[in-house]
């Protein structure tokens, strides 16, 4: 089974019209833009919370539209998100990203709300990942979901030779023991920071990738800073860069990050479905 080459991927929001339907073509287009930028891979569907807001009919209608785009180089890696508060949805998205070649990999997040046992989790994990013939990252995130995946899971979880990773959002210090257990088959596995915060911090810990949120903003720049801390050096990103870091912290961050996008590529990436952007 291939695996995904790029250590960088932003997750881009999903645009939306006033009426909060889907905007296909606006989120394809900065995605196209962002290729253009010299980014090679993005997650859609996925990191930006939006993914619980749109109907697998939306997923769809995404998938399909990506799958027809010709500008897409060969090495170009889309990662798309699967989750859903219900298991039976979540596997018919999955079986429909099965059928799309221009996905790379898949990020599979837990069910929001619903707290389901470590048990429970784990055949809900294995179920989607077992529909679909890629690479699998897992997603745990409890503080958006409420459900915290234990280190004896994710280790179970590992065994399956279709999951390459974890993009971990909870406790970072987790990620030693997680690396100290993993199965021998697993010499590289890798470790995604969810966004910009504490990075140099996380890299110490073991951290060796990156789903980035401000890169939609500032590609190369976060890029560049990644790489250099990775490579062990003392890098800061530019003033203009954490100054627009700073004043999207203040804000609600997702309709600031759409309001940013939409001036610097004259598309219009959209509102967020409310409440977002009340």
């Amino acid at each position: 089974m291939s695996t995904l080459n790029e250590s960088f991927h932003i997750a881009v929001p999903t645009a939306f019209n006033t009426d909060e339907s889907l905007n296909v073509e606006a989120t394809i287009q900065h995605i196209i833009n962002l290729q253009k930028r010299g980014i090679h891979s993005v997650l859609v569907s996925g990191s930006t919370g939006e993914q619980h807001s749109l109907s697998n009919y939306e997923k769809e209608e995404l998938l399909l539209n990506l799958n027809r785009i010709d500008e897409f180089k060969n090495d170009f890696e889309i990662i798309f998100g699967i989750s859903n508060i219900r298991q039976k949805k979540a596997e018919l998205l999955a079986g429909l990203v099965h059928n799309t070649d221009i996905v790379k990999a898949i990020l599979v997040g837990f069910s929001p709300y619903v707290l389901p046992t470590q048990k429970e989790a784990i055949q809900y994990f294995k179920s989607i990942v077992n529909l679909v013939d890629k690479p699998a990252i897992i997603y745990n995130n409890p503080r958006r979901t409420g459900f915290d995946l234990s280190i004896d899971s994710i280790i179970e979880i590992s065994h399956d030779p279709r999951v390459i990773g974890i993009k971990e959002a909870g406790d970072p210090k987790k990620i030693k023991k997680i690396l100290q257990r993993l199965p021998q088959n697993k010499k590289e596995f890798y470790i995604y920071a969810g966004g910009e915060n504490n990075l140099e911090e996380n890299i110490s810990l073991g951290f060796n990738r990156i789903s980035s949120i401000w890169g939609n903003l500032y590609p190369e720049e976060i890029k560049n800073w990644f790489n250099d801390l990775s490579d062990g050096k003392k890098a800061t990103l530019p003033d203009t860069v954490t100054t627009t870091m700073l004043s999207g912290s203040k804000n609600s961050l997702l309709p600031f990050i759409k309001q940013e996008i939409s001036k610097k590529e004259n598309i219009s990436m959209g509102i967020c479905r409310k409440p977002l952007g009340n």
